[in-house]
């Protein structure tokens, strides 16, 4: 009986590696450019308001590389253009930050439909560049009121999370009382919005009025007048006296100043805690 054969023994097959994926093309690691549209990239150089840059885009004297464009809305990535006005070309303006004064009476706007005085008369014959207010007093208020052609800068100052405090001197028909300064800053609902103070004192009495200083920390319409409204008091006067550090100090009404540079990095440091070039 002849012998059976074993079975040949197979080497085990080499395993074949797992075909490699295609890399996904690389990224360019460089951030896109901010895309606005053309009115608000005039405004963001600090050359005019949005409104302003309108008007001048509809009249045919903005060009963007050469070609006119009647668009407000035109896009326009940052640092790809050549923009000119009037066929010059345009560039980011120097920036300026100044402190005025207000004095009551004038209203908070580059131009009032009612053709009551602004507080762009206290500018008069200075020869400045477009300037927009950071932030607003009313009609009746005084005070300490900042301007400036960098949006940025402002946008930081008056940011209700980050922004600085607000200091006023408010006189009121009444003499308060310790209860009345505590339901300030407490809060109250007046027509379905929520007030407050952040810190109140009184700061002088006579017979029947009272000046109390009052510090915010957001900004809301009128804000002070309200609360105290809503607590029976009315305000006689209310000036603004300070913005975190920066204090109006002897500054006359009506007057103004440049900001020196460590006054506007105090203010609103920028992201990269480097200060803004103030003249």
């Amino acid at each position: 009986m002849r012998g059976v054969k074993p079975p040949r023994s197979r080497r085990p097959a080499s395993p074949q590696a797992a075909p490699a994926r295609p890399r996904p093309p690389a990224r360019d690691a460089t951030p896109a450019a901010p895309r606005h549209g053309l009115a608000r990239t005039l405004s963001k150089l600090g050359l005019c308001s949005r409104t302003e840059a309108a008007r001048w885009i509809a009249a045919g004297r903005v060009a963007v590389d050469g070609r006119i464009v009647t668009d407000p809305e035109f896009p326009i990535l940052q640092g790809r253009h050549r923009l000119a006005l009037d066929g010059a070309p345009l560039a980011d303006t120097k920036r300026l930050y100044l402190m005025l004064n207000k004095p009551r009476g004038l209203v908070t706007s580059a131009q009032d439909e009612r053709g009551r005085d602004t507080v762009y008369r206290c500018f008069d014959g200075a020869g400045l560049p477009w300037l927009a207010p950071v932030g607003r007093l009313d009609k009746a208020s005084e005070g300490l009121l900042l301007f400036s052609n960098d949006p940025q800068w402002a946008a930081r100052v008056t940011d209700p999370v980050s922004g600085p405090d607000k200091t006023y001197h408010v006189q009121v028909d009444a003499i308060p009382d310790a209860a009345l300064l505590a339901r300030m800053c407490a809060g109250v609902v007046a027509e379905g919005e929520a007030l407050r103070a952040k810190q109140v004192r009184p700061l002088r009495q006579g017979e029947r009025h009272a000046w109390l200083e009052v510090v915010l920390d957001e900004g809301r319409n009128r804000q002070i007048r309200r609360l105290l409204a809503a607590l029976g008091l009315d305000v006689l006067r209310l000036v603004r006296v300070a913005i975190g550090e920066l204090a109006l100090g002897e500054l006359g009404k009506g007057a103004w100043r440049e900001l020196s540079a460590a006054e506007v990095t105090a203010l609103a440091p920028a992201a990269d805690a480097s200060a803004p070039a103030a003249r």
